[in-house]
């Protein structure tokens, strides 16, 4: 049946936005007045196959995880404070500012005013709310504290917007000290610099070896720049090819936790996650299994979910989840050491929140540490190379001042 997007109040004279399923416009508006609503605007809208599914292309904007976590918290201290689903989602979705979303959440209580469960209103918009999210939602449903389930995933989204903020600040600074100087290069080698050959070559002498690499270098950038961007291009989209094979993927996140300095940052980050997911969950009322299986598919390093992938065959054997993380050899020690320490004590998600806090802490420290380093390096070898654009520069007119001389 088509969906119906509607704009109208209520019984009480508040606003009311939302979607309704009806066979036609008349239809809708005898399925809204019976709700209580009245519609001052309808529209019908495509309903595309494949609900829920994300189009290949697409300009409209996805929900960030920063608006998610916002909308989730509301939801959270609405339903705490005594409101019913339909009125939290209908508040919630008034005060929201981002369109998609605004949208989304009129779909889902739509749906839920028909009658159907939170979680499988959700399930339809899967590009907007993650397995994680809808599974939360069906324990809270389920158990009842639908309003708790919905804090701890607020405070999950929220702390993973945090250290995605911390990381992304950290490294602003190097990414636009690298751009400027490459820009600044790029400008130097292709426009200043043969202007100033030109006139070195003029002066009928033999150049210095530098002063020859100088133009050898400002030469092939003018007139095979063109080759350079077609090997860039070519290049990265072979590695693109080779990385969506299952051989180039496992290679590739093979590589990426052995890097000197950035494999342990990559092993840190994605641990912290793996435990704080987990937590979470498990926290929530999630069984373990069904938590190992969400948690796995967050993971993006095929090594590491493949670690996951057998530590939840060995628990579903009857083995402990200690043992299977710590015969892996992939985490960090700590990891199993603080799911063994969880499990004795049964407080393992209490110890796995220790420990993806303990490991965000240590990806700050490794983070200010790399980059106390990195700064002052550019500075080195941006220096070097203007010093020996300069020196290049420089050298056949000193020659030729002391030839004159």
């Amino acid at each position: 049946m088509p969906l119906f997007d509607y704009t109208g109040f209520n019984a009480a004279g508040k606003k009311a936005t939302g979607t309704i399923e009806a066979a036609g416009r008349r239809a809708a508006i005898a399925r809204l007045h019976e709700q209580g609503i009245y519609p001052t605007e309808l529209r019908e809208e495509r309903q595309e196959k494949g609900r829920g599914k994300r189009p290949v292309f697409s300009f409209q904007r996805r929900v960030a995880p920063l608006e998610l976590a916002a909308a989730t918290r509301q939801l959270a201290t609405l339903l705490g404070a005594g409101l019913t689903l339909d009125e939290a989602l209908a508040t919630v979705a008034d005060q929201l500012e981002q369109p998609q979303l605004q949208r989304v959440l009129g779909r889902v209580r739509s749906a839920v005013v028909q009658g159907e469960a939170l979680h499988a209103a959700l399930a339809v918009h899967p590009t907007v709310f993650p397995v994680l999210y809808m599974n939360m939602v069906q324990v809270g449903e389920n158990s009842g504290t639908l309003d708790a389930a919905l804090s701890r995933l607020a405070d999950f989204l929220e702390e993973q917007v945090r250290m995605r903020s911390r990381i992304r600040a950290a490294m602003a600074y190097p990414l636009l000290m690298a751009v400027v100087g490459v820009g600044v290069l790029f400008f130097l080698l292709s426009f200043v610099v043969p202007k100033v050959t030109r006139m070195l070559t003029d002066l009928d002498q033999a150049l210095p070896l530098p002063t020859q690499l100088l133009i050898g270098l400002s030469d092939f950038l003018a007139h095979w720049w063109w080759l350079l961007l077609l090997l860039a291009a070519g290049g990265m989209l072979l590695f693109d090819r080779y990385r969506r094979t299952p051989a180039g993927r496992l290679r590739l996140d093979q590589l990426t936790l052995r890097l000197p300095v950035f494999g342990r940052l990559n092993l840190l980050l994605a641990t912290a996650r793996f435990s704080r997911t987990l937590a979470t969950l498990l926290a929530s009322g999630v069984p373990l299994l069904k938590a190992l299986e969400i948690a796995r598919n967050l993971l993006q390093n095929q090594v590491l979910a493949d670690a996951i992938t057998a530590t939840t065959d060995a628990v579903r054997e009857g083995e402990s989840l200690a043992a299977p993380l710590k015969r892996s050899g992939v985490f960090p020690p700590m990891v199993a050491q603080m799911a063994a320490v969880g499990e004795r004590s049964g407080e393992l998600e209490a110890m796995l929140l220790r420990v993806a806090d303990a490991f965000d802490h240590q990806v700050e420290l490794a983070i200010g540490g790399m980059l106390s380093l990195l700064e002052p390096l550019m500075i080195l070898v941006m220096g070097s190379v203007v010093g020996f654009i300069v020196m290049a520069i420089l050298l056949p007119i000193f020659q030729a001042s002391q030839g004159m001389g």
